[in-house]
C-alpha cells in the first residue's frame, strides 16, 4: 500500500490555536491547508537529516543524538 504519511489538519489546527492569545481567532481554511503542507515538509526534512547523520556517523539505528544534532541547523533553515 503507497499511502503519503502526514499529520491529519485537525491536529495541525490544534497545534495552531494552542498558540493563539485570542480564543476568538480563526483560521482560514487555505491557511491551514498551506500551514499543514509547511508542517509536513518539516518532519520530513527532519527525518531525512536526522536519517543522514546517522549514516555519517555510521550508526546503526536512528538515535535521539543523531536528531539533536540536526536540530540547530534544521531551525535556522526554516
Amino acid at each position: 500500500m503507497d499511502k503519503e504519511l502526514s499529520l491529519r489538519q485537525e491536529t495541525v489546527l490544534q497545534i495552531l490555536k494552542s498558540n493563539f492569545s485570542d480564543s476568538k481567532t480563526k483560521v482560514n481554511n487555505d491557511a491551514l491547508k498551506l500551514m499543514k503542507k509547511y508542517v509536513d515538509i518539516l518532519v520530513l526534512e527532519t527525518v531525512f537529516r536526522t536519517i543522514d547523520q546517522a549514516k555519517i556517523e555510521q550508526s546503526d539505528a536512528v538515535e535521539l543524538q543523531h536528531f539533536e544534532k540536526v536540530l540547530p541547523k534544521l531551525l535556522l533553515d526554516f
